[in-house]
């Protein structure tokens, strides 16, 4: 078992390293950083996705995934092969990877336009479940 993983994950870093960059001049750069998981998606103005990682596919596992050190490296992973001077961010979600994956950006040189908080927050939609009698 061990072995299909170090094959796996043999596989996945030669496929990675043959990507070319890509230049683009403006981006937009979504993290969605959770409490077990971050998230960083590349894309175009457009939205067509150019790049993306994820704490997992950076080699974190369990309760390493959610830690702001992943989320960091998840950020610089996502945006290796992407060349670009502007960027928007958007950030959703509540998790420790926030402010981590946001300083991985500014440390790029990327001249941000501007950082837009996307979480979803509830207006009073969905009646709650009632309380637990015991």
């Amino acid at each position: 078992m061990a072995k299909a993983v170090q094959n796996f994950r043999a596989y996945i870093q030669r496929k990675r390293a043959r990507k070319k960059p890509r230049r683009i001049r403006k981006g937009v750069i979504h993290v969605q950083a959770g409490l077990h998981n971050t998230i960083v998606t590349v894309t175009d103005v457009e939205g067509r996705v150019i790049s993306s990682s994820s704490a997992g596919i950076c080699g974190f596992r369990s309760k390493r995934k959610g830690s702001p050190f992943a989320a960091q490296t998840v950020a610089l992973d996502a945006m290796r092969i992407v060349l670009m001077k502007q960027a928007q961010v958007r950030i959703k979600g509540a998790g420790l990877g926030r402010d981590a994956a946001l300083r991985a950006i500014r440390k790029r040189g990327l001249r941000l336009t501007f950082v837009r908080d996307v979480t979803p927050l509830p207006h009073n939609g969905c009646r709650p479940p009632n309380k637990r009698r015991v």
